[in-house]
């Protein structure tokens, strides 16, 4: 598995070397059931000035499985409202995630963001089954940090961590204590966005059923919309995202139940939603009228 992820990296870094990466690297990943395709973690941290200037705790949690998680509770800066937890996407780690949400914090909101295992300061490596567990504990942990006021907490994940968001909420023991739950750039179906790539190259459009299919899907965010009731979820994508293409999006609504809302934000590509002073704005409304 481990090497036919490096021949897939190697290729991808010539020129040129396209068709090597699909008629090599990619069947070969696929069929030895590397889930790793989905993951692009990176160690080392971002100098990040805007990190500065916040108020947070810099803390470790430990998962089902005994890996040590690290995390960051940045702190609301007026009156505290509520708390987010934060799922980000698929690359790099919470450096550079976190000025998707450190806004929120001066609408009143403190913010959980931690990473997955294998990213940043977390221990392990990543996988589909690994990841849902991560968000498993983070969701129990700042739980528990919020327990004493009997606080419900409000989930926003991005891209794949809006897929995982999904399934942790929809599985999770303690719904009554989630408020709402923000998916913002999701993928509807691991197999699906999976096809949907292999679709875009000619030497790979004839296999593209076959070779989907040996992703696992039972953690594939439609499969589950149905059971996030009766949790409010609230979906956003960019008209102009083409790394996740917004019928993603429609397809989670359509699947939903009530109450549930979809905001398509124009001019928006992949996760880029919350770049709009407009669209900040009116997710704090949203969040008001949660209350």
């Amino acid at each position: 598995m481990q090497l036919a992820l490096l021949l897939l990296r190697f290729l991808s870094s010539r020129t040129g070397k396209i068709t090597g990466i699909i008629m090599i690297g990619l069947p070969l990943v696929l069929i030895t059931g590397c889930s790793s395709l989905f993951f692009y973690p990176q160690k080392a941290h971002w100098d990040n000035p805007r990190l500065k200037q916040a108020t947070y705790e810099d803390l470790y949690f430990q998962t089902s499985d005994g890996l040590a998680l690290h995390a960051w509770y940045l702190k609301a800066r007026p009156e505290k409202k509520g708390t987010i937890l934060f799922l980000h996407g698929n690359a790099e780690n919470i450096s550079t995630h976190v000025n998707n949400v450190l806004w929120l914090t001066d609408f009143g909101y403190d913010v959980f963001a931690f990473d997955y295992r294998g990213y940043g300061k977390s221990e392990g490596s990543p996988t589909i089954a690994g990841v849902h567990a991560d968000a498993r504990a983070a969701l129990e942990t700042i739980l528990g940090l919020t327990q004493k006021a009997g606080e419900r907490i409000i989930i926003l994940g991005q891209s794949l961590g809006g897929a995982i968001a999904v399934h942790t909420t929809a599985n999770s023991p303690h719904k009554n204590r989630i408020k709402t739950l923000i998916i913002d750039s999701a993928f509807s179906d691991y197999q699906v966005i999976a096809r949907e790539k292999l679709a875009l190259f000619a030497v790979t459009w004839i296999f593209q059923y076959p070779l989907a299919a040996l992703f696992a899907d039972e953690h594939s965010p439609l499969k589950w919309m149905k059971r996030l009731a009766p949790v409010p979820v609230l979906i956003l994508h960019g008209a102009k995202d083409t790394i996740v293409p917004p019928h993603h999006s429609r397809m989670l609504y359509d699947a939903a139940l009530a109450p549930k809302d979809f905001w398509l934000v124009e001019n928006a590509g992949h996760v880029q939603a919350f770049a709009s002073q407009e669209i900040k704005a009116r997710l704090a409304e949203y969040l008001q009228s949660l209350e």
